[in-house]
């Protein structure tokens, strides 16, 4: 009797030729290729913004693909939405898991599809499969009628993966699944992983770590800017050279002003052992005026925690944080001492969207143009005017709404508000996400002129090129830790890889 595994081993059950896909000033897939047979774990590596998530959206049903073929099980397939994607035979669990926390195991598992019969929900029928899925899952310890809330995150995963089964899932996407793992629940992953390819499903698994794909992956294709740069490595045997290689190299231009030599002065921001359990772990640093440090590492890596941490958004466990030698403990704090912060999230975090220009720009100095209970609108206006000028804003229109103005130019704004009060430490997470290269340009002589000016610049940014090019000093993070410390201009861009991925050549993996 041959298992389910024998009978389809080999069978190319997906495979993507030339797709495409586009979102405005964006080419985020570029007739990227990919073959994934059952039974297999197929890894997919590559930087942030190769494309990998767009990637797997496409497959998912969240985006359409604007040309390419996608064969699914012999077939074209374009699924219209999650729902069509999941009625095929494809699941994705995604890095943020899609759980609903005040919900029960069971009600999660078939979340979307309910059991139901003459228009009642069948919950004992759904609570019975749900218990068959997790034990065949190997954690029939988990009740179906749990609320996932009280969950661990590995549990959480379990459910996840539950709710991929009760769809007769025959192709699971796993987007970074070990990233809130301890390591024997990433054991029990790997464990679970082999028993659901053993009976012919297969796996994409996307993960950073080359000793996760080295350990549980058969195949390896590897994205760069939207494109497969490397399809089918085996996952065991590639050195790790070759695959990092792969990963490096940049189709789009990087333009940076130059780097003017400078003079050492005394730090004006100063971090000492600054901890927030499971977040970051005895992070120290420091500032000069005038200086430009940026911090490299993966998405999960703390940097963006330990940014709001500084800046005093989050609150640290341990450790201190000084600026001009005076402590730094909440954000009202932070302002008061010239500290300015631009977020990831600009839509979300930092700009009113249908508040004009001018109302985004003067947010962080709104007293300054108090008159008598009122503000100075006319004020406000020249500052912010004066403040497009020097930021080149286009189009040069303070009155309309922060929405209208592309990425860059609303970057601008989030960049210009701190401009107009005086800020002497200015904190930027991602500064050109969702920038287009013209405009990258741009931000990047902005940065480097606040820097000329005597502005100190702490950077978080994804794209290890872009540190490199516009910091003076380079502090690379990894799982909560800073683990390296360089001028920027002693560091390339395979070294810096190297260092933010566990399981590189500097932990003896194959090379």
């Amino acid at each position: 009797m041959t298992t389910p595994a024998a009978e389809t081993a080999g069978d190319v059950v997906l495979r993507l030729t030339d797709v495409v896909k586009t979102f405005p000033g964006v080419r985020a897939l570029d007739g990227v290729q990919l073959e994934v047979r059952a039974g297999e774990v197929h890894c997919l590596l590559g930087q942030n913004g190769a494309g990998k998530s767009t990637l797997i959206k496409v497959l998912a049903g969240v985006h359409h693909a604007d040309d390419g073929e996608i064969i699914w099980l012999g077939e074209t397939f374009a699924p219209a939405t999650p729902q069509a994607a999941m009625r095929a035979g494809i699941a994705t669990i995604y890095q943020e898991l899609d759980l609903v926390d005040d919900l029960s195991v069971a009600e999660n598992a078939f979340l979307g599809h309910e059991e139901a019969r003459f228009g009642f929900t069948r919950r004992r029928s759904a609570a019975d499969k749900t218990r068959e899925i997790l034990a065949r899952l190997g954690h029939a310890e988990i009740s179906p009628r749990t609320k996932v809330h009280s969950l661990p995150a590995a549990g959480k995963q379990i459910v996840s993966m539950a709710r991929a089964l009760s769809h007769d899932a025959k192709l699971i996407v796993m987007d970074e699944p070990s990233a809130v793992l301890a390591h024997d629940e990433v054991a029990n992953l790997f464990r679970i992983i082999r028993e659901l390819t053993a009976q012919g499903i297969a796996v994409i698994y996307i993960s950073h770590r080359l000793a996760e794909i080295r350990e549980i992956g058969d195949r390896v294709t590897v994205l760069k800017d939207g494109r497969t740069t490397a399809s089918n490595l085996p996952a065991k045997s590639t050195p790790t050279r070759e695959l990092v290689g792969k990963m490096t190299g940049r189709s789009i231009e990087y333009v940076f002003p130059p780097r003017p030599a400078r003079p050492e002065k005394p730090p004006i921001l100063v971090v000492e052992g600054l901890t927030r359990h499971g977040e970051f772990v005895d992070a120290s640093l420091t500032v000069a005026p005038g200086e430009i440090v940026g911090i490299a590492g993966l998405v999960g890596s703390g940097r963006s925690e330990l940014l709001e941490t500084i800046f005093g958004a989050r609150r640290a466990d341990a450790g201190t944080i000084t600026m001009d030698g005076q402590r730094i403990t909440g954000v009202g704090r932070a302002v008061k001492k010239g500290i300015g912060m631009a977020p990831e999230e600009r839509k979300s975090q930092a700009l009113l969207l249908d508040e004009p220009v001018y109302k985004n720009m003067t947010l962080s100095s709104f007293a300054g143009f108090a008159r008598a209970g009122f503000t100075a609108a006319r004020d406000e206006r020249a500052a912010a005017l004066k403040t497009a000028d020097l930021l080149e804003l286009r189009p040069r229109d303070v009155d309309r709404p922060a929405r209208t103005l592309s990425g860059g130019n609303q970057q601008k704004v989030v960049v210009g508000r701190w401009l107009l009060d005086q800020t002497r430490l200015l904190l930027l997470d991602e500064p050109t996400r969702g920038v287009d290269v013209g405009a990258r340009a741009e931000l990047y002589q902005v940065i480097r002129g606040l820097a000329d000016d005597g502005v100190g610049v702490l950077l978080v940014s994804s794209e290890v090129p872009e540190v490199l090019g516009l910091a003076d000093r380079v502090l690379v993070m990894r799982e909560g830790r800073i683990i390296h410390e360089a001028p920027a201009d002693e560091l390339d861009e395979d070294t810096v890889l190297d260092l933010v991925m566990a399981g590189s050549l500097l932990e003896g993996e194959p090379a």
